[in-house]
């Protein structure tokens, strides 16, 4: 956790093109080069050696570069570039602007909507568990999962895209869904063990853990 955290501190997200703004070009081709990634940076760097460059396949056969907002002269400069390295008519590759407005407004609304998510999260778990103490520790254990898994993308330096922020989404449900299977397991188990006496609270709980795990 502590780890974690100095890495969101002091390394931050690589956040994408969608989050920060900049100018992106596809270059439709009719065969993928293998060395596609050098050739793009190739053709960037002729114009704009100093400027990050992102370069991705999206589909089969079309480069998605990714770089810095990028003037209109420089952008054409770019597409020119970027015809000419790939062998394709110009008409073949497409440039766009994208701006951070986008990504900033999106963030802003999905922290909103999960802030939201969480609260009725807890409100639901507590009716259902008929203690509070069941939400908060889920909750937790949330903020725990999240905070590792955001963490590492930080550390290692993995781009934050939307469909990052699905996949960060998608580890937050797993993890309330799991927590909710425990619990529940945890209560199925104990009352069972109060009513025959076999087992203690502690096995009981650790029963209904181990019983999760196998169907995790």
């Amino acid at each position: 956790m502590l780890i974690a955290v100095l890495g969101l501190v002091f390394q931050g997200l690589n956040l994408g093109l969608e989050f920060r703004g900049g100018s992106e070009f596809r270059v439709a081709t009719t065969s993928l080069p293998a060395t596609y990634e050098d050739i793009a940076r190739q053709a960037i760097g002729a114009t704009e050696s100093q400027r990050a460059v992102n370069v991705t396949v999206v589909g089969n056969n079309t480069v998605r570069v990714q770089t810095e907002r990028l003037n209109d002269t420089d952008s054409q400069a770019v597409r020119q570039n970027l015809a000419e390295a790939f062998g394709v008519p110009t008409s073949e590759v497409s440039g766009t602007f994208i701006g951070p407005s986008w990504g900033a407004s999106v963030s802003q609304q999905a922290l909103r909507a999960l802030v939201i998510f969480l609260a009725l999260v807890a409100v639901v778990m507590s009716i259902y568990f008929r203690n509070w103490k069941m939400a908060a520790a889920a909750l937790i254990a949330v903020v725990h999962d999240m905070i590792i898994t955001v963490g590492i993308y930080a550390l290692i330096g993995f781009e934050v895209s939307p469909a990052t922020m699905i996949g960060f989404l998608t580890v937050l449900g797993y993890s309330l869904y799991d927590t909710v299977v425990v619990f529940d397991k945890v209560r199925e188990n104990t009352t069972e063990a109060f009513a025959n006496g076999r087992m203690s609270y502690a096995e009981a709980a650790n029963l209904a853990v181990n019983q999760t795990m196998v169907r995790s």
